[in-house]
């Protein structure tokens, strides 16, 4: 008898719509094939079976979502174009802030080519039928539920499978974790409405219309149940959610080979299993959260061994050559676990499907070629941290003070790593606060406020290198009331370094580039004091140091003269500051250039322009032209731009027309207005706007 609560099941295709041939429905399904796997995994539960079988079943589900024939397609649209009115409608409806920018309406990262997807009835037969297939598709529906209620542990699907490999997609930061969270706890038909408002642009009535061909029981109580996650589709870009970007890693080779040589001679079957399930005990074998071992070579044998670490003197860094992370002595209370440093290599070389593995963009996440350096070993709040470096990155294995599960594992690149960058790392973030284990060469650590520039830094205590509990920065979301930096003292002077997320806190620096750069703190905060917010788009990025220039200041205009002439400065009114920040990554690439606006008595400063792998503001080509739209306090409006120092004239076009000499310029202009930049150097080479 049917349940009272289980959805009829709809028709698969209104009647109406037009037919779809199989020819049709494959060449969408090619053709969008990426976002159509995506679509599945991020519908999909994130358990049974972790992330790999998860990438395998997408995948699956895509690939049987041709029609056997001609079938009717749903009359949906397959990529409506949402106005800003509707997104603004669901906004307010969900409690949501809408989006400010046209960027900001699509994710991150996905396709957005709306015109291939809008009216193609092939493209959303197939994407109903991957919804379909992904909704059916709950652990609660498998084979394994009847075992379930007997009471006997449920057995995975034998299928889809990839023989050889573990494949599972590249982890993202805190972030994408966060939403991964708050996505799993969704029910399946709720997860798959957040899926299709944020990845396919749908409207409500239509993403209600798809989960009831579905076969959703309840399409409305989903739509309100995804509304309780708020909308982060800047995140459905990342490559944590994308199955078709995937990491792979050998699974049990020799044991395969030895599992076919006993098929082939029989009789030797039980002699290979009983060597394969007995490897000698010599220090690398399974422990902890770390996967069943595999064949290891004698490099990687010695590299496991926690007795063949490095450990370096705590005196060595005074005479060395080099200051960075190679000169740190290991530390901690727990430096001679033997336990402890057993399971954190074994999970570095292995991890587990449980362990939760994050990595720096750039960074690779495989085991250490050899043994690597220890760094700390010790008890952090309330859990056991081991941090070991491998001469490129940083690995910091934590694991619970009650035992292995919940193990976390995180890299972060350091190569190249001077003595400012290698100046302190994150052991841990709780409650909102972090701790900090320092440099040997520190020799006093403070927290400092970037928003209260004029306020004395709090001191830090330091014992065995490790400071006290500091609130980490912003520490309410969608709040900058303040930002908390450390601020580290040295032979070498003073610095600052904000922590943006990552194993590694980023170093803050202010004045031109390739010209000596302020390092006391106090004068470093007043120059970031106004634009300490920016940071924040700055986490999870791999971020090596931030530093801030102001490259120039411009009186700002008033009120235009009785006689109806041009703006005239007012020297009362003060003049707007034009700083520059640059964000160096570990890697090299992917650095952000920020040209930022700051009226006197003004909070914070506006992000005017900003772009991503440029010269401009760096060492190789100090020069930046930016402009702005400013409304005065006469309500008049103003295209006022600036160049750095060198500039000799600056052009305006499109919108605002207009030139003036110099590295300033100002135009009275209308709300809106757009306009193109460029500017003329002292040697006669043109720099155009940033953008």
């Amino acid at each position: 008898m049917q349940s009272q609560h289980a959805a009829k099941r709809p028709m698969s295709s209104p009647p109406d719509g037009p037919l779809v041939d199989v020819g049709q429905a494959e060449a969408a399904l090619v053709e969008h094939y990426p976002r159509l796997v995506r679509l599945a995994y991020l519908i999909l539960p994130s358990e049974p079976g972790g992330r790999g079988r998860r990438v395998l079943t997408s995948h699956a589900l895509v690939q049987r979502a041709l029609p056997r024939g001609r079938t009717a397609a749903p009359v949906i649209p397959a990529q409506p174009r949402q106005s800003a009115g509707g997104r603004a409608a669901h906004s307010a409806r969900s409690g949501r802030r809408p989006d400010r920018s046209a960027a900001a309406a699509r994710p991150a990262g996905t396709d957005d080519r709306t015109d291939d997807r809008a009216g193609d009835p092939g493209y959303a037969l197939v994407r109903l039928q991957v919804v379909r297939t992904a909704l059916r598709a709950s652990p609660s529906r498998r084979r394994g539920t009847r075992r379930k209620r007997a009471g006997l542990p449920t057995l995975p699907p034998p299928l889809p499978q990839v023989w050889g490999l573990r494949l599972f997609p590249r982890s993202g930061g805190a972030d994408e974790l966060a939403l991964e969270q708050r996505l799993s706890a969704l029910s399946g038909p709720a997860r798959a409405a957040w899926v299709l408002r944020g990845l396919e642009r749908l409207s409500d009535d239509d993403v209600r219309a798809v989960l009831t061909d579905a076969g959703a029981a309840d399409a409305a109580g989903a739509l309100c149940e995804a509304d309780r996650v708020p909308a982060e589709d800047r995140l459905l870009g990342s490559p944590e959610f994308d199955p078709c970007s995937l990491q792979a890693r050998p699974t049990d080779l020799v044991r395969r080979r030895r599992r076919l040589k006993a098929a082939l001679a029989a009789g030797t079957a039980l002699v290979v299993c009983g060597a394969l399930f007995g490897l000698p005990d010599d220090g690398w074998g399974p422990d902890g959260a770390a996967a069943p071992p595999y064949a290891l070579n004698r490099a990687a044998q010695a590299a496991l061994d926690p007795g063949k670490l490095t450990r370096v003197s705590p005196a060595v860094w005074k005479t060395s050559a080099r200051t960075d992370f190679s000169v740190w002595p290991a530390r901690g209370d727990l430096a001679g676990d033997a336990g402890l440093l057993r399971r954190a290599l074994a999970v570095w070389a292995r991890p587990g499907e449980r362990v939760r593995v994050s990595a720096t963009p750039g960074t690779p996440s495989g085991g250490p070629a050899g043994p690597p350096q220890l760094l700390y070993a010790g008890a952090v709040d309330n859990a056991r941290v081991v941090i070991l470096h491998d001469g490129l990155r940083i690995a910091r294995y934590a694991e619970p003070v009650d035992g292995a599960e919940g193990a976390a594992l995180d890299f972060a690149r350091v190569d190249g790593a001077d003595r400012a960058g290698a100046s302190a790392l994150v052991l841990g973030r709780s409650d909102g606060n972090v701790r900090y284990l320092t440099a040997p060469w520190v020799r006093a650590a403070g927290a400092r406020d970037l928003r209260e520039p004029d306020a004395d830094a709090a001191d830090l205590s330091l014992t065995g290198g490790v400071t006290s509990p500091l609130a980490g920065p912003a520490p309410k979301p969608g709040s900058c009331a303040s930002w908390n930096v450390l601020e580290l003292t040295d032979d070498a002077g003073t610095r600052l370094m904000t922590d943006l997320g990552e194993l590694v806190p980023a170093v803050l620096t202010a004045g031109r580039p390739g010209a000596d750069r302020e390092t006391a703190g106090a004068e470093v905060s007043r120059t970031w004091s106004p634009f300490a917010c920016s940071l924040a788009s700055m986490r999870s990025a791999g971020v090596r140091s931030v530093n801030a220039w102001v490259f120039a200041e411009q009186p700002l205009p008033d009120a235009s003269d009785a006689d109806g002439g041009s703006p005239r400065p007012e020297g009362g009114g003060g003049s707007a500051a034009w700083v520059c920040t640059r964000a160096e990554t570990w890697r090299g690439g992917g650095t952000r250039v920020q040209a930022q606006f700051h009226t006197p008595g003004g909070p914070s400063g506006v992000v005017a322009a900003q772009a991503e792998d440029v010269p401009q503001c760096g060492e190789q080509e100090p020069r930046v032209l930016a402009g702005v739209l400013w409304k005065s306090g006469a309500g008049t409006w103003y295209l006022l731009a600036a160049g750095s120092r060198g500039t000799t004239s600056v052009t305006a076009t499109g919108g605002v027309e207009g030139t003036a000499q110099g590295n300033l310029l100002t135009l009275e202009t209308e709300q809106g207005a757009q306009a193109d930049l460029e500017g003329t150097l002292e040697n006669g080479e043109p720099v155009t706007g940033l953008r």
